[in-house]
């Protein structure tokens, strides 16, 4: 037995060293030289409320118009019955509207309301949903309400009666339980009594949320394991005019004295106009820190600099439509106070709301951005206050400013005098956009590598590689497996000039399937689930495999940038004492490859991750989740030496 065993091991080293002697390229990784540090937050996430990210998606919340804001008051609702919109003597200031419910006028006639949340309420048998209500009663004595989820079918899931007792507003609750699944169930509610009440912030949240955000979507953020994350925009931070312009201030407090905002994105796409798209702020500037902090990533705010969305408004009209830079001192005070809502003690001013709102301790915020995609002179005679005040208050506090919304100078010269500007005023790092094709994507692997290296750091804050074709037999059709392997190319490109590029967030964030109007995105959801993309597992087993310092991996004293197809990158990781290997094979062939660890004697046993699909334009959906998914196996190297073949169309992670 034993004399069989070692000739299988027999057999087996030869065809290792015949697989070796036939490898068509030689890769030498340097592990005897650490080089630039990988910076924590290389690889990160960033979030604007887009495609109904955060009403509808990230948030919890399953009533739409919960306070009966929205320019419509009742949209979102439908009534039956005596039902007023009222607001003499609101339960909240900023959010004054409110429904009186009324007797309607016959025994065998109803009063109430319906409201069939964001494109219906998703409920899950076995969950329970905490349902909240402030009211009061408006004549004659107490009142009754009852409030039922009516599944699709129409029948009752689940039914609470609720006391309604005094004239002053309370919060009333109830917990419903869902006995079956429905995708498309809706909220009811009746009075059940001759005397009439208010109602008021109608709420409806599954028990299983974290924070007021869904459990299931915190889960994917998490598991990307991310080191920056971006907040809340894009291109909401500077609103289409200034006065619906994202203001972190109005985010914070009491969820149900958060005043109502537009949302830019209900309109901008005229093709799939969303009326009903809000922001309530639910989701809101502290729960932005909380959820940083719970994912381990670092938070980066972006706060606006007084422009005025540029891509919706005229340059020529600055005048009229921008804050002059005289009159920036309430802009840049908002940053500060932000600073101060995030670091400061318990006992400052906005450290304190900080502290009542249930975080005590200070955020550690390290990092603010000011602007979003602005571009020419408008923008760096801004940014110059801000950052004078925000140095000489928050020294430590490092500053992103940004070279517009293109990756280069093809629509003149915005780019290069963005870039000419951040390095004039010493802005720390500088955040530059890419939304391009496949081949933008693989001819840029090389993009950073003569970069100076002198002046700001790098942040990749929006990318994505936008495949040409036909992508509309399902909403996740743009997320295609081969932009996801263009994205994995171009991202060696990062890691290898990790010195310079210190963040980088694929972009958009989320989409709801019936509600999306820009694609691709890295997660879709509907009311029920999730679905990661081709793409959410290029940036997870980057965010995962970040290392801690970049190793040289050359072919011929050269880097791999796109040699037969192929690009690669390695890392040491000194926490987990590993060196981890990617490569991008994006040819036609199979390609075999000694990897040659330089400095090490005996490479030990590892594994290989990798991420295939049969057809480049496979997608991931909500009915089919696992098409393109990562798989693992074991590798055995032969001294420092491994002989690997990288499939055609593959990204392959080794990690030893």
């Amino acid at each position: 037995m034993m004399k069989q065993i070692r000739t299988l091991t027999l057999v087996a080293a030869m065809a290792l060293a015949s697989l070796a002697a036939n490898a068509q390229h030689q890769f030498t990784i340097n592990a005897k030289k650490m080089g630039a540090p990988v910076q924590p937050t290389m690889y990160g996430i960033f979030f604007e409320d887009i495609n109904f990210g955060a009403d509808g998606g990230l948030y919890a919340e399953m009533v739409q118009n919960r306070s009966f804001e929205f320019p419509q008051r009742l949209m979102g609702w439908n009534t039956f019955g005596n039902v007023e919109v009222k607001d003499q003597n609101p339960a909240f200031e900023r959010n004054p509207h409110y429904v009186a419910l009324g007797d309607s006028g016959h025994l065998e006639k109803r009063t109430g309301l319906e409201n069939r949340g964001f494109f219906g309420m998703g409920v899950k048998k076995g969950m329970k949903y905490d349902f909240s209500v402030y009211a009061r009663e408006n004549s004659g004595g107490p009142a009754r309400i009852r409030v039922e989820l009516v599944g699709s079918d129409n029948q009752i899931v689940s039914t609470q009666r609720i006391n309604i007792s005094g004239k002053q507003w309370k919060k009333y609750s109830a917990t419903l339980s869902a006995k079956q699944t429905d995708a498309k169930a809706l909220m009811r509610i009746f009075l059940e009594t001759a005397n009439g009440a208010d109602l008021d912030h109608v709420s409806l949240f599954p028990q299983d949320n974290w924070h007021g955000l869904r459990a299931d979507l915190v889960n994917d953020l998490k598991d990307l394991n991310p080191g920056i994350f971006r907040f809340p925009g894009g291109c909401i931070v500077e609103g289409t005019d200034l006065a619906t312009r994202y203001q972190w201030k109005n985010s914070v407090g009491p969820a149900e004295n958060r005043p109502l905002n537009e949302n830019r994105w209900n309109y901008t796409f005229a093709h799939r106009m969303y009326p009903n798209y809000f922001q309530t702020y639910g989701l809101g500037f502290y729960e932005f820190f909380l959820l940083a902090e719970h994912i381990g990533a670092e938070p980066l705010p972006i706060v606006s600099c007084g422009l005025a969305c540029q891509f919706q408004n005229r340059d020529e009209d600055a005048a009229t439509v921008h804050v002059a830079v005289k009159d920036l001192e309430p802009y840049i005070q908002d940053a500060l106070d932000l600073i101060e809502f995030a670091n400061g003690p318990a006992d400052s001013k906005w450290g304190k709301l900080r502290a009542e709102m249930g975080h005590p301790e200070p955020f550690n915020l390290k990092f603010i951005g000011v602007g979003n995609e602005q571009w020419g002179p408008l923008y760096p005679e801004r940014l110059e206050p801000f950052l004078k005040a925000i140095r000489a208050k928050y020294p430590k506090i490092k500053v992103v400013g940004t070279s517009g919304p293109s990756p280069d100078d093809n629509d003149g010269k915005q780019f290069s005098y963005g870039w000419e500007q951040m390095r004039r005023l010493k802005a720390d790092l500088v955040d530059e956009h890419y939304y391009r094709d496949q081949q933008w994507f693989m001819q840029n692997v090389t993009r950073y590598d003569n970069y100076s290296r002198k002046g700001p750091k790098v942040f990749a804050g929006e990318y994505a590689c936008h495949t040409k074709g036909d992508h509309q037999a399902t909403p996740t059709g743009m997320n295609t497996f081969e932009a996801s392997l263009c994205e994995a190319a171009f991202m060696t490109g990062l890691e290898r000039n990790a010195d310079l590029v210190h963040m980088a967030t694929y972009a958009p964030l989320f989409s709801h399937v019936e509600g999306w109007q820009w694609r691709p995105d890295l997660i879709w959801m509907d009311n029920l689930s999730t679905v990661r993309t081709p793409n959410y597992y290029v940036q997870q087993l980057y965010g995962q495999n970040a290392g801690t310092n970049v190793l040289s991996l050359t072919e011929g004293g050269k880097p791999v940038t796109g040699q037969d197809g192929l690009c690669a990158s390695a890392v040491y990781d000194k926490d987990a004492g590993k060196y981890i290997v990617k490569i991008v094979n994006t040819g036609n062939a199979d390609q075999t490859i000694n990897l040659t660890f330089k400095g090490i004697k005996t490479l030990p046993a590892g594994t290989v991750t990798t991420l295939h699909a049969d057809r480049l334009n496979d997608v991931n959906t909500i009915d089919k989740k696992n098409t393109v998914v990562p798989r693992t196996a074991t590798v055995e190297a032969n001294g420092n030496t491994l002989t690997v073949t990288v499939p055609a169309k593959t990204f392959a992670v080794y990690k030893f």
